[in-house]
């Protein structure tokens, strides 16, 4: 089998789970070449899973101030060079064309009338799942941005829908989990709102991921370059993780058993909705803006949720090797029976004795 693979690469969420769907493709032999768009090629890193990938401009969102900024936007994306490179992509010698939310190879593959199937999150909204934020750009967007002949959803929980759970990349757990150490995800904020806002919670050590750095910080606020292997390093053995509403980071939080404090992209309903599902599932704390009495509070007073999910990666690849493209209710169900859910109440208590309770969870 010959596969195109479009992702979406404006978020790293979008290239995470491309990166643990590879392993699996490459074991069952099929033949696939990926394709990225959403960023520029040369912020592109940490690339070798994917061997020799393509890359094309695509379409992204403009954002600022933790805002989706739509005319910012609308003026950024090159339309005619979407349209050229959709034209230019042949499509015709593949077998299948998969789109993790990348316009390119979707609307490429649907042109050319070879059979495309949507594999993200953003698919689960193609189903009765909690949602807010909801208006006629963001619907528009949600229908038209990288359509599918029909989609695998990806979510949290299945709300009863035929929805699959999520595919995880998660690092292995640590031998001790540090309970003041939290890793801190903010891409759509600026850097200077995110250090005023921890500054005055001096008794943790707050690990922030970010394109900007700035000198003026307090020294328990870290400052680092993206990079997937320290990301993942600190997400290890952090106690708890603040980020945007995204997908993949909160899914791989909840897997380690991390608490979880998630500040939605405004005017974005992905984000916002999956802020609302969040707390509809009780996973994790939500704060509209950024709050430090809201960050004092879930320091505080955050759950610890850890939630263990199967190997959707390889369930999906054994379904695309079968070569029947038709979503079977009862196989989804199966993966939902392997999903379980543990909830430990944070632990008021000195801190040596709370960091052994934490890793004693994260270890179950």
């Amino acid at each position: 089998m010959k596969l195109l693979y479009g992702v979406q690469a404006t978020g790293n969420g979008h290239i995470s789970r491309a990166r643990v769907m590879a392993p699996w493709l490459e074991k069952a032999g099929i033949e696939v070449t990926y394709l990225f768009s959403g960023r520029p090629w040369e912020q592109l890193f940490e690339m070798d899973a994917f061997g020799d990938y393509q890359w094309r401009r695509g379409l992204t969102f403009v954002t600022r101030s933790g805002r989706v900024r739509y005319v910012r936007t609308a003026l950024h994306n090159n339309l005619p060079t979407f349209i050229r490179d959709i034209r230019s992509l042949d499509v015709s010698h593949y077998d299948l064309v998969i789109t993790d939310f990348e316009p390119v190879t979707a609307w490429a593959a649907r042109l050319n009338k070879v059979r495309v199937i949507g594999l993200g999150h953003q698919y689960a909204f193609n189903y009765e799942i909690p949602l807010t934020g909801d208006d006629f750009i963001s619907r528009t967007v949600m229908k038209y941005f990288a359509p599918a002949e029909f989609g695998l959803g990806l979510h949290w929980h299945h709300f009863n829908q035929a929805i699959l759970p999520p595919i995880i990349e998660t690092p292995a757990e640590p031998e001790i989990l540090r309970q003041d150490k939290i890793l801190v995800y903010l891409p759509f904020e600026e850097i200077g709102d995110i250090v005023k806002l921890l500054a005055r919670f001096k008794d943790f050590e707050f690990h922030v991921y970010s394109a900007n750095m700035t000198s003026e910080k307090p020294h328990h606020v870290h400052i680092k370059q993206l990079c997937r292997a320290g990301f993942q390093n600190d997400l290890r053995d952090s106690a708890g993780v603040i980020s945007n509403a995204g997908f993949e980071l909160a899914g791989e939080a909840l897997q380690m058993g991390k608490k979880l404090l998630v500040k939605p992209l405004k005017a974005q309903l992905e984000q916002l909705s999956n802020a609302l599902a969040l707390e509809r599932l009780q996973l994790g704390m939500v704060m509209p803006e950024l709050d430090a009495k809201a960050v004092g509070h879930w320091l505080s007073e955050g759950k610890f949720v850890k939630v263990a999910y199967p190997d959707v990666a390889k369930a999906i690849v054994d379904w695309l090797k079968q070569g029947d493209w038709q979503p079977d209710p009862r196989w989804i169900q199966q993966l939902w029976k392997d999903v379980s859910y543990v909830t430990l109440d944070s632990v008021r208590s000195d801190p040596a004795q709370k960091a052994a309770k934490l890793t004693q969870f994260a270890q179950r």
